[in-house]
C-alpha cells in the first residue's frame, strides 16, 4: 500500500480539527514556521500543507494578516464571543473577511446630537452628556443583512469622530486615536420576534424572525460613558459563546 504523503496526513489532521469545531471560522491557522516547529517538517512541506488546505476551500490567506479558517456552513451561521475584550477589538468587517465572507455596510444615519443622549438598556438608564454621534448602520455578509446596528458615541471624549473613517473597530479607534483607557464594558443580550410589517424592520423577512438584541455600554477609567450600543442580530444566523476568565489570585 502506498504511503500517504506527510503533507496530506498533516492537512487531513488540520481539516479534522476544523470539522470537529476545534478550529472555528475566523480562527487563525498555524503559520508556516509554527507548522515546522509543531510537526518537525521542512518549510517545503509546511507550504504544501497550507496550499492543500486552502485549495480545498477550508482556509483563506489574507495578505499581511495570515491564513484563516473559512465559514463553510450552508446557512452562513456565525459564532461570536461575549465577554472577551480581545474579540471585541476585532471589527465586524475583518471578522467576515477572515471567514471568507464579503462584508458590506449601508449607512442609514450619521447625526450629531447636541444635547446628549439617555438610553434604557435592560431597565437601566445610561447617559452621555454633551455632543453625541449617532451612528446607524446596516451590516451585511454576502448581501444578507446580519446586523442592524445603532451606536451612540461621546464627542466630548472623542471629538471630531464624525469625520474619521471607521474601517477599524471602534474599540481600537478609541484606544489608538483618542488614547482612551477602557475600564468597563457591560453587555446584555435578550431576544424578540420581528415581523415583516414591523416599522423600521430592515431584515425584509416574510415570516416571523427571531433576533438577538445586544445592549452594550463602554466606560473609561473615569467612569464616563464612551459608547452605548443597541443592535439587532439575526437569530437564524448567529450563536453566541460566553467567555469568562477567573480573577487571578495573588
Amino acid at each position: 500500500m502506498d504511503r500517504i504523503p506527510k503533507y496530506i496526513a498533516i492537512s487531513n489532521e488540520v481539516i479534522s480539527q476544523i470539522e470537529s469545531g476545534k478550529l472555528q471560522p475566523g480562527d487563525k491557522m498555524s503559520s508556516e514556521n509554527e507548522l515546522i516547529a509543531n510537526y518537525g517538517i521542512s518549510n517545503t512541506t509546511a507550504r504544501k500543507v497550507l496550499s492543500y488546505i486552502e485549495s480545498h476551500g477550508w482556509v483563506k490567506k489574507i495578505k499581511g494578516k495570515g491564513t484563516f479558517v473559512i465559514n463553510r456552513s450552508k446557512d452562513m451561521h456565525l459564532n461570536r464571543i461575549l465577554g472577551s475584550f480581545d474579540a471585541m477589538k476585532e471589527s465586524f468587517r475583518n471578522n467576515l473577511i477572515k471567514e471568507g465572507l464579503t462584508p458590506k455596510d449601508i449607512l442609514l444615519e450619521k447625526t450629531v446630537l447636541n444635547d446628549g443622549i439617555s438610553v434604557n438598556i435592560n431597565n437601566k438608564n445610561y447617559v452621555i452628556e454633551g455632543k453625541v454621534l449617532k451612528l446607524h448602520r446596516l451590516r451585511y455578509a454576502n448581501d444578507i443583512l446580519m446586523k442592524d446596528e445603532i451606536k451612540y458615541i461621546s464627542m466630548n471624549i472623542c471629538p471630531d469622530i464624525h469625520i474619521i473613517e471607521m474601517k477599524d473597530s471602534l474599540i481600537n479607534l478609541y484606544e489608538k486615536v483618542y488614547k482612551v483607557k477602557l475600564k468597563d464594558i457591560q453587555r446584555t443580550i435578550t431576544t424578540k420576534i420581528v415581523y415583516g410589517d414591523d416599522q423600521d424592520n430592515y431584515f425584509r423577512n416574510e415570516s416571523p424572525l427571531s433576533v438577538f438584541i445586544l445592549g452594550s455600554v463602554a466606560s473609561n477609567d473615569k467612569s464616563e460613558t464612551i459608547e452605548i450600543e443597541y443592535s439587532l442580530y439575526r437569530g437564524d444566523k448567529y450563536s453566541f459563546t460566553i467567555h469568562t476568565k477567573p480573577d487571578l489570585i495573588g
